[in-house]
């Protein structure tokens, strides 16, 4: 890191290591003197753009149609001000320099269900991978009572046919329903309540005999402020994929909850 700091600066410094907890610790302390970081493991080496190859995605020159046609004002001038270095590597060692779960990073699966951890003891990346769910005729017929949801895609079997789907599919918040059912631990615990949701996105339909499973995965934990009328509690964002029988995602999400703090 010394070393890194004597050059005063340059394009792109290259940290060649398989541990996650070194990059957490190098990054953080060079990206400062470093236009770009570039980690490289096991896991990257295959699709690495390699050391003096530029990302093409990220922002060269100044304001103006030098800079891509962002002019300086408002947050973005104030960002001209702040150090920043673009970090390239593998999820896995992305995870550990952002301290935020990434897709395709390793996960940490144990026999406890992640809903029954206190605020203070869950991990990035600690993970669920639920049981499986076959949709059928009777849930979607069930939802659309409950809902009061009756659009043709999901009761027209004629119309369902001639769509670009080509058959009845089941209510996207059905399936957010029924995924919610698939992961969460019923009993009384730390987690305390539903949040809201992020990002939500329906990428491919449910159909009747489609099965479907979620993936869980701790993302993120942002702190709460102490309150007197309140137990002390953090917000945890959840990273939510749910697949079908062919493991294709058909639904994506972050679901944020209100997690107990540990018992001083």
């Amino acid at each position: 890191m010394a070393l890194a700091a004597r050059g005063k600066g340059s394009l792109v410094a290259s940290l060649v290591t398989a541990d996650p907890k070194v990059a957490a610790q190098v990054v953080p302390a060079i990206a400062a003197w470093h236009g770009r970081v570039h980690i490289l493991d096991r896991e990257s080496a295959a699709e690495s753009t390699g050391h003096g190859s530029p990302l093409p995605l990220l922002k060269h020159g100044g304001p103006g149609r030098a800079g891509g046609g962002d002019e300086l004002g408002g947050v973005r001038a104030v960002k001209h001000f702040l150090q920043r270095a673009a970090v390239q590597g593998s999820p896995t060692m992305l995870a550990a320099v952002t301290g935020e779960y990434v897709r395709g990073a390793k996960v940490q699966e144990e026999v406890l269900h992640p809903f029954r951890k206190w605020f203070d003891d869950l991990a990035i990346g600690d993970s669920l991978l639920t049981h499986r769910r076959t949709v059928t005729d009777a849930d979607i017929v069930a939802f659309g009572g409950i809902s009061g949801d009756f659009f043709y895609m999901h009761f027209d079997e004629v119309a369902a046919r001639q769509s670009a789907f080509g058959k009845r599919i089941a209510h996207g918040y059905f399936v957010l329903s029924a995924a919610a059912g698939l992961f969460v631990s019923p009993a009384e615990g730390p987690v305390l309540a539903n949040y809201g949701l992020d990002t939500l996105r329906f990428v491919k339909p449910v159909g009747i005999g489609d099965t479907i499973r979620a993936r869980l995965t701790c993302k993120r934990k942002i702190d709460k402020p102490a309150r007197k009328d309140q137990p002390a509690q953090g917000v945890v964002a959840w990273d939510v994929q749910v697949t079908n029988q062919d493991d294709e995602l058909v639904a994506s999400y972050d679901i944020l909850t209100l997690v107990l703090k540990r018992p001083a």
